[in-house]
């Protein structure tokens, strides 16, 4: 059995701080510098419809500034759990398939029908792959009602940005990668059973 929380998981860690310390080398280079590189590396209509689909991956590892303490941490967090409870390929292929799945989603939403600053939109970040996640991570959780209303409750509330008149197609995507987690969680209980560690 394992040691609580021993060896560290370092997934989170390691990928928040890169985060972070991307953003403060890239606001050294000058803000043209910064805007060609977060362009190159973004998921918006106009590089995914030229074909650059090496921006699926790209996104991921850059950030337009550093991101707010709270949420840097909050990250770390949920990463490190799911590295510790699931393991590091796990919690990196659920980031990356949702990130990359959410992406592809809102992409064939707004292929063909958004305007031209829609179209140039930066994309770039973590929160699509934190969402998949955090949503996956529910089938960690102790079955029955518990389980049932943390994965309704999170779905409400990425749902509230969407409803709202001053939504947006990130607010779309973040929708889109909870509910691709919450659709993993419930095969992972499906296939694993009650074999899966939970939490508590």
């Amino acid at each position: 059995m394992k040691s609580l929380l021993w060896p560290p998981p370092a997934l989170g860690v390691v990928y928040a701080g890169g985060l972070q310390l991307g953003a403060y080398a890239l606001e050294r280079r000058g803000p043209a510098e910064c805007e060609r590189v977060l362009r190159g590396c973004s998921t918006n209509v106009d590089n995914l419809a030229a074909g650059r689909w090496d921006t699926l991956l790209s996104s991921a590892f850059v950030v337009e500034e550093p991101m707010p303490l709270p949420y840097a941490l909050l990250l770390v967090a949920v990463l490190g759990y799911a590295e510790y409870a699931y393991g590091a390929w796990w919690t990196a292929g659920v980031f990356l398939f949702g990130h990359a799945a959410a992406t592809l989603l809102v992409f064939g939403a707004l292929h063909g029908r958004a305007d031209a600053p829609t179209r140039r939109a930066l994309d770039v970040g973590a929160s699509y792959g934190f969402n998949a996640v955090l949503g996956a991570l529910t089938s960690a959780l102790p079955r029955g009602p518990v389980r049932t209303a943390a994965r309704v409750g999170l779905l409400a509330l990425a749902a509230g940005p969407v409803l709202g008149r001053g939504r947006n197609f990130t607010d779309a995507g973040h929708l889109a990668a909870l509910g691709l987690g919450v659709g993993l969680s419930l095969a992972f209980d499906y296939l694993s059973g009650t074999k899966h560690p939970k939490i508590g």
